[in-house]
């Protein structure tokens, strides 16, 4: 799954009703990684922890716990790419979602639920990059 495949299947499955925490639209996106090959749920796990990897800087997160830090970014992806990229050119535009714990925990769950119903079994997911707060090093640097 490339960056654009990824970016519209968040589109795609973003209810239109609000979704505060992202739970409808985790589920939908879990039913139809559910429903695809298992290379594009392991595409998956490696955008979405591109997207929160990139968002994993201090500029963002230093007033933030570990675990709201990156249910605030897993929230920012939520939100879509033009939120995502928005924030990316303006670091200001981040503050709403830590301000207001705008949380989507559940967003990070998806592509493990997904293999789980394609597979039967628990993913012992290891992805190219660590969506850990404070994983990105360059972005904590100086």
């Amino acid at each position: 799954m490339n960056e654009d495949a990824f970016w519209q299947l968040i589109e795609d499955c973003r209810p239109t009703e609000p979704d505060p925490e992202a739970e409808r639209l985790a589920a939908t996106v879990t039913e139809r990684l559910a429903r695809s090959p298992l290379s594009l749920v392991i595409g998956f796990a490696e955008q979405l922890s591109w997207a929160l990897y990139r968002l994993d800087r201090k500029e963002y997160g230093h007033n933030l716990s570990g675990d709201a830090f990156l249910y605030t970014r897993a929230a920012v992806v939520a939100a879509g790419r033009t939120v995502f990229d928005s924030v990316l050119r303006d670091p200001a535009a981040f503050a709403p979602y830590a301000t207001d714990l705008i949380w989507a925990e559940c967003l990070l769950y998806t592509p493990d639920h997904a293999y789980k119903r394609i597979t039967g079994e628990e993913w012992d997911r290891d992805t190219r990059y660590s969506y850990e707060s404070c994983s990105n090093t360059e972005g904590w640097a100086g």
